[in-house]
């Protein structure tokens, strides 16, 4: 039978998880698993903790269909357990994974703070500066190791509509941070204008940089990532300043 969490572990664990949600604009299930034993906390030790989530929606509408976080041999401060927190008295390393669905990044991609970076850009299209409105954004995960974009775009002054479709292969940038793409290969229409697919390729990374998932105290960066149909992984080390309280 399992050993059940001691009243000490139970508090931390509460105060932690109500401290993250306050973080988080959204959030479908959060758990907190903090792994000690008494005289150790006394001690300011920690054996672990494991940080576990699912629909966790961050700023600007980015949402992580799962995270898992797992931090090992935490030193904290022993007096501020008494106050129902972790304080770290020195700064800690982890792992995290983060997993984002298509859905999820399309989701991102039509929000409204995404929309309006990319609305009125003064682009060429046939050697012609032109006024384009981006309609609809389609982000998709197909496999073999790609990100598929679609996006309507209405040219203002001509009232044409266009279709811009791409594919691209992700890869991590060199401060690990963020993921760009590279290999762009054009669908079965031409390209209308290579700096609006620069702009949807620069807001991708926008998207997908991973200090948009960093949480008070925490800071992630990308080890390796793995794209699979209508799901991106990301696995990350997380530098751990403080557990996130309000």
């Amino acid at each position: 039978m399992p050993e059940s969490p001691g009243m000490g572990e139970q508090a931390l664990n509460k105060a932690a998880e109500i401290g993250l949600s306050s973080q988080l604009d959204a959030v479908e299930n959060l758990d907190i698993d903090i792994k000690t034993q008494p005289l150790k906390l006394v001690q300011g030790e920690v054996d672990a903790v494991t940080i576990t989530g699912e629909g966790l929606v961050m700023q600007k509408d980015l949402r992580m269909e799962e995270m898992t976080m797992e931090m090992s041999s935490v030193a904290i401060n022993p007096l501020s357990v008494a106050f129902g927190k972790i304080e770290l008295t020195k700064p800690t390393t982890g792992s995290a994974r983060v997993v984002l669905t298509a859905k999820d990044i399309n989701r991102a991609f039509n929000c409204d703070y995404i929309r309006a970076k990319l609305q009125s850009q003064k682009i060429k299209v046939n050697g012609q500066l032109v006024t384009t409105a981006i309609e609809n954004i389609e982000f998709h995960l197909p496999g073999n190791e790609k990100f598929a974009i679609n996006a309507g775009v209405l040219l203002i002054e001509t009232g044409e509509n266009h279709q811009v479709a791409f594919s691209a292969i992700p890869r991590i940038s060199s401060n690990r941070q963020s993921v760009y793409l590279e290999n762009v290969e054009y669908g079965d229409d031409e390209e209308i204008s290579p700096d609006l697919t620069k702009a949807l390729i620069a807001e991708t990374s926008q998207i997908l940089n991973l200090s948009n998932f960093d949480l008070s105290g925490m800071t992630l960066r990308i080890h390796s990532l793995e794209v699979e149909v209508g799901k991106l992984i990301l696995q990350a080390e997380a530098d751990v300043e403080q557990i996130p309280f309000t």
